[in-house]
């Protein structure tokens, strides 16, 4: 079928809109392919839902391929599933609940974990029946706090989500494998550019987990990778490699100092500079930092300590990854008034264990491991705190920012940050569902066999926008030909009958021949339609024109903008080989 522009239910714009920060957001609007209906919610016009049917068809022959079956759960789903397993509690504000005229609790789904794990057991008893791998495609809803930049960070998007139940923990390898080989098909048929991640599992749950960033500038997501090997991981994955313990006999005694107006690192360590012979680096320096973490279903907060080298930052996204499903917000000052005991810029950790607040420290504090810290009273530090000999952390935690240039965890070159879109993420989610639900299956030996699962996600939505984030110029978007509305975007570049018939005739032949033909067949200037033609990013633009009068039409690569002029009885057969 031929899309005409005269008809086409489009209206493009030359101005981005006001609300859009990233290109995606701009051109897709501009362009008219989605248009906002609400904070974090999108209709698809129809040269976007093309778009978006094409993502989503490749997704699903290469579901298919590796032998996952397509269901479809409802979007509408009742808490009771989600109750068995807290997810109620553990998602917090971010989940849409809703009461029905019964007053009933239900929610919009998240995710969809619960329901096929129970959907598998009511179908399936014995081990012949398995193993199993099931998918959909689906509307997601999560009540994000500040949705942004479009589609890229919605409060309503599509996902497919898989999962494999299988009898063994091999099995499950298996199965991880043939997903994760099949996210690599799926972002190299869309033309993507990508890096697979270690990642955390977070409220999913589960052991192994890997991330699909689609690499962007305009990224939520850091996540660094290795100079001297392929190591890659998102930044809340990244595990510190500890160095070794040291002896606390050989250390000197901690001493209280009388350090003047130094609440910071930075005052700390001019102050300690300037009053002796030795000398003192931030990275000698204890930054304790307090927080305050409630789990689910709480009401009630808890005192948490987390210290780091004074060098470094403390990364807050990574101390949620660590706590994760637990709430966690930085202390007021009413929360500082109501523990005096906490002198704010010279907190240490005598205060805190005396206190009872449990105390978690990076893993480079280690036994034998010096600090300058605070000493818990005003304008006081201690200095050649050692651990172990003056303190006893209670445990570790990866809260620190991870810079440029830190020692890779595999042992092989230093890190370089990056940043990227998560457009895929895969579980070994193993027995947490199955064991919540009694998932089991009989065995050979007649005994029941709990089942394992893994979890598999890839943001449809949100890989439409993250194909233009990497496909576009200053003049519109520049779709891949995999995923592009149309194959040739033909712009008819004169009012006389020659120019139109040639240009119907051409149409109606490439159309017959397969090829996906936009027909820009409107009365508006060559101006306007070749700036239309850019904006929309059809792979191959015809020019169909002056030419004409030489026998020749102009062929144009959109992505190249290379341009090439061919005979019009050559020109199908030419359009056809693209």
């Amino acid at each position: 079928m031929i899309t005409r522009m005269s008809t086409l239910f489009l209206r493009t714009l030359r101005e981005d809109p006001a609300d859009a920060e990233v290109p995606s957001h701009k051109l897709l609007v501009r362009a008219g392919y989605v248009r906002r209906v609400g904070p974090g919610v999108y209709s698809w016009l129809p040269l976007g839902l093309a778009v978006f049917r094409r993502v989503e068809q490749v997704v699903r022959e290469e579901m298919n391929a590796i032998g996952a079956q397509e269901i479809l759960f409802p979007a509408l789903l009742p808490r009771e599933p989600y109750e068995a397993t807290n997810r109620w509690a553990e998602y917090g504000p971010a989940l849409f609940r809703i009461k029905d005229r019964k007053g009933a609790d239900y929610l919009l789904g998240p995710t969809h974990e619960e329901l096929f794990t129970l959907t598998v057991k009511g179908e399936y008893a014995s081990y012949k029946d398995y193993p199993v791998m099931l998918y959909q495609i689906q509307t997601k809803y999560r009540d994000e706090e500040r949705p942004r930049a479009g589609i890229l960070r919605g409060r309503e998007f599509v996902m497919k989500d898989s999962y494999s139940f299988d009898l063994d923990d091999d099995g499950l390898a298996d199965s991880y494998r043939k997903h994760r080989d099949a996210y690599r098909t799926i972002f190299d048929r869309v033309g993507l550019r990508y890096v697979i991640v270690a990642a955390t599992s977070g409220a999913m749950g589960g052991s192994a987990s890997e991330e699909f960033l689609a690499e962007s500038e305009t990224g939520e997501d850091t996540y660094v990778r290795s100079t001297g090997s392929d190591y890659a991981a998102n930044v809340e994955a990244v595990v510190t490699r500890a160095p070794e313990a040291q002896s606390v006999d050989d250390k000197p005694a901690a001493e209280v100092h009388h350090t003047p107006d130094t609440p910071t690192i930075e005052t700390l360590v001019d102050f300690l500079n300037s009053t002796g012979e030795r000398k003192f680096t931030a990275a000698e320096t204890l930054k304790n930092v307090l927080v305050k973490t409630r789990q689910p279903g709480s009401d009630e907060w808890s005192l948490l300590a987390v210290a780091v080298p004074g060098d470094r930052e403390v990364d807050f996204k990574r101390v949620e990854a660590a706590l994760e499903p637990a709430q966690v917000e930085l202390l007021t000052e009413a929360d500082f008034a109501a523990n005096p005991f906490l002198v704010k810029g010279y907190i240490g950790p005598k205060a805190l264990q005396d206190n009872k607040v449990p105390f978690l420290v990076d893993p480079r504090i280690v036994t034998g491991t010096a600090w300058v810290t605070g000493a818990d009273k005003p304008d006081h530090h201690v200095v050649d705190l050692v651990c172990g000999r003056d303190f006893t952390p209670d445990g570790t935690i990866e809260a620190a920012e991870v810079l440029e240039g830190d020692p890779s965890p595999d042992g092989t070159g230093t890190l370089e940050s990056a940043r990227g879109i998560e457009v895929g993420h895969i579980f070994q989610l193993g027995r947490k569902y199955s064991d919540t639900f009694g998932l089991d299956a009989l065995g050979q030996d007649g005994k029941p066999k709990r089942i394992t699962m893994g979890s598999y996600g890839v943001g449809v939505s949100r890989l439409v926008a993250a194909i233009v984030e990497q496909n576009h110029d200053r003049d519109g978007l520049v779709w891949p030909r995999e995923v592009a509305p149309a194959d040739v975007h033909m712009v008819m570049a004169g009012k006389d009958d020659t120019v139109r018939d040639t240009a119907e005739r051409l149409a109606a032949e490439l159309d017959d021949a397969g090829v996906r033909v936009i027909l820009d067949d409107r009365a508006s200037s060559p101006g306007v339609k070749f700036a239309d033609a850019e904006l929309v990013g059809v792979p191959t633009i015809l020019v169909v024109g002056k030419g004409l009068a030489n026998g020749v039409v102009e062929v144009k690569d959109r992505r190249s903008g290379e341009r090439t002029e061919v005979a019009v009885d050559e020109i199908v057969d030419h359009l056809r080989a693209l």
